[in-house]
């Protein structure tokens, strides 16, 4: 069986960050910044970054609607961050007229955390990567609102002013994966590893 390729949206954000781990769990992967090189690739990760800025150069780039056919279209897509709310149906806090490619049925909230200074390190249960706990990064970060009766909460992160609950920051509705923190920027590949195995599940 031949390996699949993930593509990394490079049009803003954590590009290489992203690719270096996709290499470390034996993944193929090259950059997407055109219609062209995205049907050339069998998955995709939508990298942290600015998430306004990376709708508009995808407008710009003429890769939205692309976008929107292949995830409804059942392709793999992963998204850290930015790429959490790029891959939400719904925003809450987001600028106007601010569009997602959307097919995750969430609503995420833009900026959850606070600014950039309010940045923090988590450990979270996550579950589905065993019993470990994750050492997360959440930088500006979304968080998820409210989700729909498809999508799986995969791990919350406890708030000093929450209901005991904690607030939900990893999910996946299908071939579809989000986080709210930043993976690749640690040493720790268990979510590209998830991602891969949804991937070749695929």
């Amino acid at each position: 069986m031949t390996q699949p390729t993930v593509g990394v949206l490079a049009l803003q954000g954590d590009v290489r960050e992203h690719q270096r781990m996709l290499a470390a769990v034996g993944a193929q992967s090259r950059p997407v910044r055109t219609p062209a090189e995205l049907d050339a690739v069998d998955a995709l990760v939508l990298p942290g970054g600015e998430s306004t800025t990376m709708w508009r150069l995808a407008r710009t780039f003429g890769l939205l609607e692309p976008l929107r056919r292949r995830v409804a279209g059942g392709m793999p897509a992963y998204g850290s961050c930015a790429g959490m709310i790029m891959l939400a149906d719904r925003i809450e806090g987001g600028v106007a007229g601010q569009e997602t490619v959307g097919g995750m049925d969430i609503t995420v909230r833009r900026n959850a955390f606070g600014r950039q200074v309010d940045s923090f390190e988590a450990d979270l249960d996550f579950p589905a990567l065993g019993a470990e706990p994750l050492h997360a990064v959440f930088i500006r970060a979304p968080w998820v609102e409210k989700v729909g009766d498809g999508v799986e909460v995969l791990s919350r992160v406890a708030t000093a002013d929450g209901d005991g609950t904690g607030n939900i920051v990893a999910v996946r509705q299908g071939r579809l994966l989000a986080t709210s923190f930043h993976p690749e920027l640690t040493a720790d590949a268990r979510v590209h590893a998830l991602f891969l195995d949804i991937v070749k599940e695929a």
